[in-house]
């Protein structure tokens, strides 16, 4: 520290007293500045839900900081964002009310009071003249597939809860219908919501029409919002509702209390091609309804030798999606996407010696994310021998044997894509044949800046279809940028979740029909017991 910035202001003739000046300023200036947080949002919420946490000197990086939500700290692959005035953080279970806190070394910031939803008992709204939501401006007016808009306005509710924005959506054919879409990507849609402000992307899929604001208290008006120019069309066509029903039985061999099992449950995703998801029936009351794209059942206190099964059914709108796009009116990539879409994982490993250099050699010198992309798809229907029969087996072991299968093949892809620093991310579902047999698949999709996601499927591409199923005589080209209304999309990227005790003891299931690291968790008293988890089952289908 300079000694000038402190002896200029001569009013002391005292070295003595210079010196201690100089002391006590330097001592201020090393001591750590206070952790403080101004603001969270939501302030009433569920497992499972982003929480954004604003105020000062958290730390431009996590390193080994960290936050407690009533005593819980989430788990690292929680945390989506952290800087020095701003943390997201994927919410873990907590109990009824609890203090919000960011600790960082032996620093302790401030409390503020959170509320979980499920545990708050109903009370009566007050009654007033214009209790619903009311948009005043939306900045900027006109904003391309990707890009960050503010919705300023009255009512919106001090947090989300189950509120939504609603942009216009269109098929082919659907143009009389009312159909909207809403942000759906996990960490790429609600940024902020307060009762006058909503900070979100807009949606995959949205077009130029009217946008609206559903809340628990009501709906705004519409009013105007323009999809800026794409470098390209993607048209919705050809819809087909599917019925489908699945279960999952559980068998208690020894069992003591308490005990409990949990369930995750997958839902069909909800996208921009799979617009309208509707649960028909549930036997099992579920714990938590829609957690991160799954249902999450709890099993209480389950006696030896018992048997317990749920079962739920579901009907999923479907549609044909097919893509022209303009390479030379794309931007280029932005930072815009959470870095989950381009990191490397265990399932997809980026960082591997034989990803980066394939994907190099690949591509070449291209810079285009689109001609990229396709030159990645090229390559793997044309060098890695895809069965349509199942080998479940890794990205590096697909590489080395040069066999694969849809699943491996998909993880492929979005591997060799991330490294060339495209955002994609594998879709797993179920396949659909002429005899209504659902087979378990995987697919991709990648992102391209003012466009959105762009869909692929490496097998059928590379023609491995089940022999049952009507494949198109140009798969090959088909379908790179298009896919069929012939399936069901569970996931899409793979849902991590956080164990609901730690003492839990988990069981996978890999691959299946939904990607997710874990599917059941036993905590206590369960010594022996085995589940069955059904195959999807086609109960119906209508089209248009």
């Amino acid at each position: 520290m300079k000694k000038t910035s402190f002896l200029n202001y001569g009013c002391f003739s005292f070295p003595l007293i210079f010196f201690l000046l100089s002391l006590l300023v330097s001592i201020s200036a090393c001591k750590p500045k206070p952790l403080i947080i101004s603001a969270i949002d939501p302030k009433i919420g569920i497992m499972g839900d982003i929480i954004s946490i604003v105020g000062e000197n958290f730390g431009a990086d996590q390193d080994d900081s960290y936050i407690t939500i009533a005593g819980q700290e989430p788990t690292t692959s929680s945390y989506l964002e952290w800087t020095d005035t701003f943390i997201r953080v994927r919410l873990p279970e907590f109990g009824q009310t609890g203090l919000v806190y960011v600790h960082k070394g032996d620093q302790k910031s401030n409390a503020v009071l959170f509320s979980n939803r499920l545990k708050i008992p109903e009370q009566a709204r007050e009654v007033s003249a214009d209790p619903g939501p009311r948009i005043d401006t939306i900045t900027p007016a006109a904003a391309s597939i990707g890009s960050l808009i503010s919705i300023q306005g009255k009512g919106f509710g001090m947090g989300r809860e189950e509120g939504s924005v609603r942009f216009s959506w269109a098929a082919e054919a659907e143009s009389d219908k009312k159909i909207t879409i809403e942000p759906f990507d996990t960490g790429f849609g609600y940024e902020l919501w307060t009762s006058d402000t909503i900070r979100l992307r807009v949606p995959d899929g949205a077009i130029s029409g009217a946008l609206e604001i559903h809340t628990l208290y009501g709906n705004s008006a519409p009013v105007l919002f323009t999809v800026s120019e794409k470098p390209g069309t993607k048209v919705f066509s050809n819809k087909r509702s599917w019925t489908i029903a699945y279960s999952v039985n559980i068998q208690v061999q020894d069992s003591s209390n308490p005990n409990t099992l949990y369930l995750w449950m997958p839902q069909p995703a909800y996208s921009s091609s799979q617009p309208n998801v509707e649960l028909l029936s549930s036997d099992t009351e579920p714990f938590v309804e829609n957690y991160r794209g799954t249902t999450l059942f709890q099993i209480k206190d389950m006696a030896a030798q018992t048997n317990t099964s749920i079962n739920v059914s579901y009907v999923v709108d479907v549609y044909t999606v097919e893509t022209v796009i303009k390479p030379q009116s794309l931007k280029a990539q932005s930072a815009s996407l959470p870095v989950s879409y381009t990191q490397s994982t265990p399932l997809i490993p980026v960082d591997a010696p034989e990803i980066t250099e394939l994907a190099a050699t690949i591509i070449e010198k291209e810079r285009n994310p689109y001609i990229k992309a396709k030159k990645i798809y090229e390559w793997i229907i044309a060098n890695s021998a895809i069965q349509s029969r199942p080998l479940n087996n890794s990205v590096l072991d697909a590489l080395e044997r040069k066999q694969s299968d849809s699943y491996s093949a998909s993880l492929l892809f979005c591997a060799l894509s991330r490294s060339a620093g495209i955002p994609a991310i594998p879709v797993a579902g179920v396949l659909i044949d002429k005899n209504r047999i659902a087979a378990v698949h995987y697919w991709a999709e990648f992102w391209l800046d003012g466009f959105g996601w762009v869909p692929l499927d490496p097998a059928l591409g590379a023609q491995a279809a089940p022999v049952s199923f009507s494949l198109r005589d140009d798969a090959a080209l088909w379908y790179f940028g298009n896919i069929d209304n012939q399936r069901i999309s569970f996931s899409r990227g793979q849902n991590r979740f956080s164990q609901m005790d730690p003492r839990g003891r988990i069981a996978a299931h890999k691959p299946d029909y939904a990607l997710q690291d874990f599917w059941e968790e036993a905590i206590g008293g369960i010594t022996s017991y085995s589940s069955l988890w059904s195959d999807i089952t086609i109960t119906g289908m209508y089209t248009q």
